[in-house]
């Protein structure tokens, strides 16, 4: 029923709200409302009236009231009849449904009384509950405190095995180390005995322990037992390294460093033994690599060809020395004394295997002694880096190398040092510091470094006797006797081409090596021969052959620098400007023999000026003599000049260069003389004698085709 009163006021509502048209207009309502009609009530006030209905105008219902025009108390009145009407519907309702509520009652009251029996009942549960959780930490504490101790006896347990482990001697393993043979096996018991040694030693439960008062005589019968076993095994492997052609290093890689252990158990476990084994070690590989090394400089001796002696110097008069007698023998291959020639292939052949002797003797080959040095040194290197290596991998001691090969270092420098002071071959001894330059490199490349002292120390031998031969060489330039050495031939001379055969050797090979210290040496050697060249020149008694002698050794110089290769550098430049400056000088000579009275006349009349009042002006009768001398005979003159080229130079082709120049240069004396001419008051009556310069090109180019 109160739902019904509600659904009424609700529908007065809608309806209100539908037949509202217009926006509530608030001074219209507010207009109706009187003074008197509330005067009844002295307790009501009316201020704040104007905002409250502000606040309400916006609301749907009152919205709906006001805008009917419907007075408030009226409205008032009308809701609480219907309120009250709805209230005495609900009543009559709930009388109507008393038996139904009576009936819910009761069944409630059961629900009541079902439920504490529940809860009674849970509460049983719960305190049993309680005790049996009780129960169950109980049993928790007594399963941790279990667990514990298991984990505290299989730890004591793991430390007992360990022990036992540890300080036991096994039967079988004293039956290797006193009866077995030193093997694989025995090895490996090696081990596991040096492991029971050193844990005795070092481990504090085992060395306050009463069992090892047992045990410990035991294993140090058994320590002696094995440093006596291994020594004896050590040593006479050690004697088999000095049987005779025994390969040394298949024997250390093959069968002593499989035993490496060995030496590590005497190490840690006897070391006076050690030392005895380390002091055997070095004496018998120092014996042997001693041995090894002189007999090999023993048989090396036998293939050493000599190049050199100390009168074989660059200025020296070859047949007072005798070198232009045995020399010409050398000369065979360009002089091996002051020519490279092939030995410049040791340095491509550096690091290739070292001369084995008796088959080099065996074919009756000689070598000169950079070959046999590049082999000894080779040997050397291959021989010192597997000792240095085994050293380290077998004894742990590299410093041990350097006691071992104080004996062979001993034998190569006794045998160095007797063939260093009688060495006079400064190419050789070049090729030797390139050499050893080579070595240093590569075993700067096996990253090895027990010969670098050793390497450095014959570098600093053979700098100074390297320096010391070629001053040699420099002295024997300075103090050459131009007397002895001149020979009455224009050809290039001896010296000469020993000095540029020489030097352009010298160039060749410090190219790679590049020493600035040979450079300026060289230049002053090169100073040297020119004073020489130029002393010998002078001894001509001819101007002109004085310069074909100049030129013949120049033009060679050239050509052996430029052979060698593209190094000639200063030095090439320098015999290159001598070249064009003395040739200029013989075609000047060569023209003036032949042409002297037309050269002179186009030198001091040929450029002066004939239109000006000359004292002496150029007549016809003064050039009609040269136009018809040089017209009858120039071919022949040409001839002539063809001829006194081809004998004077050795070089054809350099003769041939200088004729065409000489011959360049007359057509241009002619054809000032013809300009000359042409220039002269009645010069037209000569030209019926004067020769074309065409006629005079063909014959230059028919010359020209010689060459």
């Amino acid at each position: 029923m109160a739902d019904t009163g509600i659904d009424q006021v609700n529908h007065s509502y809608d309806e209100a709200n539908q037949t509202q048209k217009n926006v509530f207009d608030l001074e219209s309502f507010v207009g109706d409302l009187t003074v008197e009609e509330d005067a009844c009530s002295e307790d009501i006030s009316l201020e704040g009236l104007q905002q409250e209905l502000e606040e309400c105008k916006d609301d749907g219902v009152v919205a709906n009231i006001l805008s009917k025009g419907v007075k408030l108390r009226e409205y008032t009145k009308g809701v609480e009849n219907n309120l009250r009407q709805v209230e005495l519907d609900s009543i009559q309702e709930y009388i109507t449904e008393s038996d139904n509520l009576v009936s819910l009652h009761e069944q409630i009251r059961d629900c009541d009384n079902i439920l504490s029996q529940m809860e009674t009942l849970l509460s049983g549960f719960q305190a049993e509950i309680g005790s049996i959780s009780a129960d169950i930490k109980v049993l928790q504490e007594k399963s941790m405190d279990m667990g514990l101790k298991l984990k505290n006896r299989k730890v004591a347990e793991s430390k007992l095995a360990k022990f036992v482990e540890e300080i036991i001697v096994p039967p079988r393993m004293i039956d290797i180390i006193v009866d077995e043979e030193v093997n694989d096996e025995y090895l490996r018991t090696l081990k596991i005995l040096s492991k029971k040694l050193v844990v005795v030693e070092v481990d504090p439960m085992i060395k306050n322990s009463k069992a090892l008062k047992d045990v410990q005589p035991e294993l140090e019968k058994l320590r002696q037992k094995a440093v006596s076993k291994v020594f004896d095994f050590i040593v006479q492997k050690l004697h088999a390294l000095r049987k005779p052609k025994t390969n040394i290093q298949i024997l250390q890689q093959s069968v002593l460093l499989k035993y490496k252990y060995v030496i590590s158990f005497l190490k840690d476990h006897s070391k006076e033994v050690y030392l005895e084994v380390r002091t055997a070690y070095i004496d018998t590989m120092n014996k042997v690599l001693s041995a090894h090394f002189r007999a090999y400089i023993q048989a090396l001796e036998k293939l050493q060809l000599d190049i050199a002696t100390s009168s074989d110097l660059i200025g020296v008069e070859a047949r007072s020395s005798g070198l232009f007698l045995r020399g010409r023998e050398p000369l065979k291959n360009r002089s091996a004394v002051f020519a490279l020639g092939d030995r410049i292939k040791i340095l491509k052949e550096v690091d290739e295997p070292a001369l084995i002797p008796h088959i080099a003797e065996a074919s009756s080959i000689k070598y000169p002694y950079e070959v046999l040095f590049r082999s000894l040194h080779k040997l050397l290197m291959d021989t010192a880096s597997s000792e240095y290596n085994f050293c380290d991998e077998f004894f742990g001691e590299q410093s041990m190398f350097y006691e071992i090969f104080a004996g062979p270092f001993a034998v190569i420098d006794e045998y160095f040092n007797s063939i260093l002071p009688n060495s006079y071959d400064a190419i050789g001894l070049m090729l030797m510091i390139l050499i050893i330059h080579q070595h240093q490199l590569i075993m700067s490349r096996r990253r090895i470094p027990c010969l670098d002292s050793y390497l450095d120390k014959v570098n600093i031998a053979l700098w100074p006797r390297f320096k010391m031969v070629f001053d040699m060489h420099l002295s024997s330039l300075r103090n050459a006797n131009v007397k002895t050495l001149w020979e009455d031939d224009v050809h290039p001379h001896y010296v000469m081409r020993r000095y540029v055969e020489f030097t352009a050797s010298l160039i060749h090979l410090n190219v790679e090596y590049g020493d600035g210290q040979l450079d300026l040496n060289l230049e002053r050697l090169r100073m040297a021969i020119d004073d020489l060249l130029i002393k010998l020149a002078k001894a001509f008694t001819k101007a002109k052959s004085q310069t074909v002698f100049l030129i013949n050794n120049y033009d060679m110089t050239i050509s052996v620098l430029k052979e060698a290769g593209p190094e000639g550098g200063k030095i090439l430049v320098h015999f290159e400007d001598l070249l064009k400056s003395n040739t200029a000088l013989f075609v000047e000579e060569l023209l003036a023999e032949h042409f002297s009275s037309l050269i002179k006349f186009v030198k001091t009349r040929g450029s002066e000026d004939l239109s000006s009042n000359s004292d002496r002006p150029i007549t016809v009768a003064e050039v009609e003599p040269l136009v018809k001398d040089f017209a009858s005979r120039w071919k022949a003159a040409i001839e002539l000049m063809h001829k006194d080229v081809i004998t004077s130079f050795s070089n054809f082709l350099c003769g041939m260069e200088i004729l065409r120049a000489a011959l360049t240069q007359l057509l241009l004396y002619y054809t000032r003389l013809t300009d000359c001419i042409k220039r002269i008051v009645g010069g037209s009556a000569l030209n019926k004698d004067l020769v074309s310069i065409s006629s005079i090109m063909y014959e230059i180019r028919k010359y020209s085709r010689t060459f």
